[in-house]
């Protein structure tokens, strides 16, 4: 096996930046995906004796600050002068998200963009001071919350102000239990929040335990606040529901004045403002409070289950039936396509096992075969009628039972999964991801057309799955991994994918919002009459176009030229 990187980045270091998650967490290739590897990309264990462009470098950011020392005296008059930064790795680490092209740029010592200055506020007040004093002198504000950001939502393309959100604004503010809900700050991390609910007694006085019921894949690294700025979901929404049905109500920070939404259940009042707000990745205003739906903890009724189905088509064909069976909805559910159930099977360390000769002896060939994994949560009576139900419908559609086995590997790897890419990359190997929602009556369509752009690229490995499930629908989310030698090339290939997903019908993001990296391609995805009506609100809410300007959502930026802003 390579020698894989077993030690935290070193402080201070372009690494210290790029890699995803907590410092000292690893997770590499076992040796069936080393193996996997080898063969597609058709290489040898000599090409993995040295690692390329580790970014073990002290950051330097070779952008000069442009903001004056009154404007920037004036920011630390408000926030204090521990909470402004102006050296140079914060500038860079407050600049950067976990886009793939980030990180590349990044190993090679190539910093795109950089705020001008690094604030931390303290409190909505704090916010509220820093956004009047930015608009009067048109000084851009981007906001910064877990940095998991896979879109260059947190790019500086202006300049400007970058504000750090979860350093203060990072607690439960209170919990209702008459109306099932919190009040939380946008800053605060998924860890934390769910800690914090699912021990409700013990640090909020509460007489149940409660769960937030939203899990993304970068659950240790994103916030709440960027949960519903990007209106993510998570591996349990298909049940819990995803971010932009969570929240209940919202308080901002905008330009043109605050904003605080209502927290009816239902209202008739005219379009919702609380529902513009979501998802506007920060071009509307700040967002400095939320209420959020919470659900009971119970995770001693949690059923896991997983089956294998014969084929893909019947995968999908049972996964409609039980969305739009009536019954209640399984929290997990996830399938796989052939490609991702072969990998799967390596990478969960399935392959090889009693499990799999059993599979094969029945018939469920490699590559044919699609994995799918689920559980059933809530009070316990529902979720062992959802098992029950999800039985009868994988039975009905050829599938075998394989025991809740695989979901309890799953699980292990959840979070984990995406730490893989700086192994890989160490070696010149890009994983990255792109996902789409998807109509029942054109999923197939979707799948095959955009799969054979991927493996028209010779010696690709393009893995899909569905991971978050509605009566009308379902999304999927295409993981590639390529050997590749420039950024251009990755560049093309990434735009390619787009294009295909946006010809064959899908939507231009599903779960991770769309940032400046998919902007062009929203007025041709939404038609020119719907960008302006947000292009309209944008006017209202920012006149002066100071929040997350130069390509956001694509709302001030036609076309590529989002790369090239100064």
């Amino acid at each position: 096996m390579p020698d894989w990187i077993e030690e935290p980045p070193i402080p201070g270091s372009y690494r210290s930046i790029f890699k995803w998650g907590a410092p000292d967490a690893f997770k590499h290739p076992n040796k069936r995906l080393y193996k996997l590897m080898k063969e597609t990309f058709n290489l040898t264990e000599n090409d993995f004796l040295k690692r390329h462009n580790e970014g073990n470098e002290p950051v330097r950011c070779g952008h000069k600050i442009g903001l004056s020392k009154s404007h920037i005296s004036a920011l630390t008059r408000i926030v204090g002068p521990d909470n402004v930064s102006t050296d140079d790795y914060s500038r860079v680490k407050y600049a950067s998200g976990k886009t793939a092209e980030e990180a590349i740029k990044l190993r090679n010592g190539i910093v795109d963009r950089a705020a001008d200055v690094v604030v931390h506020p303290r409190g909505k007040d704090d916010v509220q001071k820093i956004v009047a004093y930015c608009n009067r002198n048109r000084i851009p504000i981007y906001v910064y919350g877990g940095g998991s950001s896979v879109n260059f939502g947190l790019r500086p393309s202006k300049r400007g102000v970058t504000l750090v959100m979860s350093k203060y604004m990072n607690a439960i503010i209170e919990l209702n239990e008459a109306n099932q809900t919190v009040r939380v700050q946008p800053g605060m991390l998924g860890p934390a929040y769910e800690e914090m609910l699912n021990s409700a007694p013990e640090n909020l006085g509460a007489k149940r335990r409660y769960t937030g019921g939203h899990f993304p894949q970068s659950f240790e690294y994103s916030s709440v606040g960027g949960w519903v700025a990007t209106l993510g979901s998570g591996q349990s929404s298909s049940y819990y529901g995803d971010a932009y049905t969570l929240v209940i109500s919202q308080e901002y920070v905008t330009p043109a004045g605050a904003i605080a939404t209502l927290g009816y259940p239902a209202t008739a009042t005219g379009p919702k403002i609380n529902d513009i707000m979501k998802g506007n990745e920060g071009s509307y205003g700040i967002l400095v409070e939320l209420t959020m739906k919470i659900y009971r903890y119970m995770p001693e009724n949690r059923k896991r289950f997983a089956y294998m189905f014969p084929t893909w088509d019947a995968a999908v064909e049972a996964s409609r039936e039980i969305t739009q069976g009536e019954f209640g909805m399984p929290a997990v559910f996830r399938i796989s396509d052939q490609e991702e159930t072969d990998v799967a099977l390596k990478l969960y360390g399935i392959e090889g096992t009693i499990i799999d000769a059993f599979m094969r002896i029945r018939g469920f060939k490699p590559l044919q075969r699609c994995l799918f994994l689920g559980t059933a949560e809530g009070e316990k009576n529902f979720a062992r009628n959802v098992k029950r139900q999800v039985k009868k419908i994988c039975k009905k559609f050829g599938a075998l039972y394989i025991t809740g086995y695989p979901v309890t590997q799953w699980e292990h790897g959840r979070y984990t999964d995406p730490y893989l890419r700086e192994d890989l990359q160490d070696y010149g190997i890009m994983i990255d991801t792109l996902e789409t929602g998807v109509t029942w009556d054109n999923i197939h369509h979707l799948h095959k057309g955009v799969r054979e752009f991927i493996k028209k690229r010779p010696r690709t490995i393009c893995m899909t799955h569905a991971s978050h499930f509605y009566p009308q629908g379902t999304n999927l989310y295409f993981i590639f991994i390529a050997k590749m030698k420039h950024i251009r090339e990755y560049i093309a290939f990434q735009d390619g994918i787009i294009d295909r997903i946006n010809r064959y019908g899908g939507s231009l993001s599903h779960h991770h919002g769309v940032g400046k990296m998919l902007g062009p391609w929203m007025e041709k995805h939404l038609g020119r009459n719907q960008m302006e009506v947000l292009r309209a609100l944008k006017r209202h809410f920012d006149p002066n176009n100071i929040m997350n300007p130069g390509g956001q959502l694509g709302l001030d930026v036609r076309g590529k030229d989002w790369r090239k802003i100064k």
